[in-house]
């Protein structure tokens, strides 16, 4: 799932990230390794991703970062897992995360959203036809939380509840803007390349999407 890094990480070999080296599948030993093949097992997945390999340099901080992926970021709560993949996209394009938005934007079709829907998220395009009215108002509070969290006020609230999203939705949205916005900064810094996933999904599952973002 990871692309190929170049630069040496010491002891464990040539890193899948750019700037600071991460802990390979190959290195992990003890609770790594544990929360490792907790993921495979979990997701069903063959490879560990990049971004938990960031997390793995603090073995603490990947145990709850797995936490909140099985029990927040990649489930249904509140937010099925659409609408959060589409926020993840949003917000991992303004922050330019190709990574992320890669990746999130993958997801977001593999949960049915539309390829025009995630053109428009990539090109910011919040008024485009394909969002639904509410959709296009909670991505514009997503917006403000992102770019100017403390210009939020109680009125942006309610103007979401009149488009039916409860304080319980814009609560998790909330939350969902602010991980990956911390995400984003992660995987840039550690140097994440894009895995590509967006430029395989026509073959893969037979759509019609395609991206240059994450």
């Amino acid at each position: 799932m990871d692309g190929d890094g170049t630069q040496a990480a010491g002891s464990q070999g040539v890193s899948s990230s750019l700037n600071l080296p991460v802990v390979e599948e190959s290195a992990a030993d003890g609770e790594v390794a544990r929360v490792y093949e907790r993921y495979r097992s979990h997701f069903n997945r063959a490879l560990v991703p990049g971004i938990l390999k960031c997390f793995a340099t603090h073995p603490p901080l990947l145990r709850a970062m797995m936490d909140l992926a099985e029990n927040m970021l990649f489930v249904d709560g509140h937010l099925v897992r659409r609408q959060k993949e589409m926020i993840a996209t949003l917000v991992s394009c303004e922050n330019g995360c190709p990574y992320c938005a890669d990746s999130h934007g993958y997801q977001f079709r593999m949960q049915g959203g539309s390829g025009e829907s995630l053109g428009a998220l990539q090109e910011n395009d919040l008024d485009a036809a394909s969002l639904t009215a509410a959709e296009r108002a909670l991505l514009r509070f997503m917006e403000k939380v992102n770019r100017s969290s403390d210009q939020v006020v109680r009125e942006d609230v309610e103007t979401l509840m009149r488009e039916g999203w409860s304080e319980q939705q814009i609560a998790e949205a909330v939350h969902i803007v602010a991980l990956f916005a911390a995400f984003n900064r992660i995987v840039n810094a550690f140097g994440l390349p894009s895995q590509e996933l967006l430029a395989g999904y026509p073959a893969e599952v037979g759509g019609d999407g395609s991206s240059s973002a994450k």
